[in-house]
């Protein structure tokens, strides 16, 4: 009796190990999704508001380094003036201090688009973590085991689709609590 008690344990036991190690190898379904990161972010409110920002922002530098040519050439006309009545001194230290000057204007276009893509990261940032988070959850309550964006900074990433049912991208919105519009409609 204990030996039929042992051997029928022995094999459940084997019989769930077997089960078990059928279900570790069997691989996990491979399900792949897209979504249209900037297609979702184009229909955030907010975006609207951090376009504007930008823009102004734009202005804003554009206008700092307006102000700034003015300066320099001011600065250059009055030494063109004046530089005779300095010393050998002041003529060299404000000739140098000029060539500084302008060597900091040509590099102020470089300092300028690394300041906008600076700012421009720090309005987008929140918006994009809200997308990520978005994605995340539908990605889980639909079972996608992989979902990539259909294009990074406007170029397709993604050469061919088979099943258009794939893109998560409105299903993100609504779960954002935003009713996707048409494309053309955006504005």
């Amino acid at each position: 009796m204990r030996n039929k008690f042992v051997m029928a344990l022995m094999a459940l036991l084997l019989t769930g190990l077997g089960a078990m190690a059928q279900t570790a190898a069997t691989p996990t379904p491979v399900k792949i999704g897209f979504a249209s990161v900037n297609y979702i972010l184009s229909q955030m409110p907010e975006y609207k508001q951090i376009e504007q920002q930008l823009q102004e922002f734009q202005k804003k530098l554009e206008a700092e380094q307006q102000k700034n040519i003015q300066d320099f050439q001011t600065k250059v006309q009055n030494f063109e003036k004046n530089g005779e009545n300095l010393t050998v001194k002041q003529f060299e230290d404000t000739r140098r201090q000029l060539q500084q000057e302008q060597q900091n204007l040509e590099n102020a276009p470089r300092l300028m688009q690394l300041k906008y893509a600076q700012r421009e990261n720090e309005l987008l940032g929140p918006a994009y973590e809200k997308i990520q988070n978005n994605i995340d959850i539908v990605a889980k309550e639909n079972n996608y085991s992989h979902v990539l964006n259909s294009e990074v900074a406007g170029v397709p990433t993604l050469l061919y689709v088979s099943d258009e049912s794939n893109d998560i991208s409105d299903l993100v919105l609504k779960k954002m609590g935003i009713t996707p519009k048409p494309v053309n409609a955006q504005n």
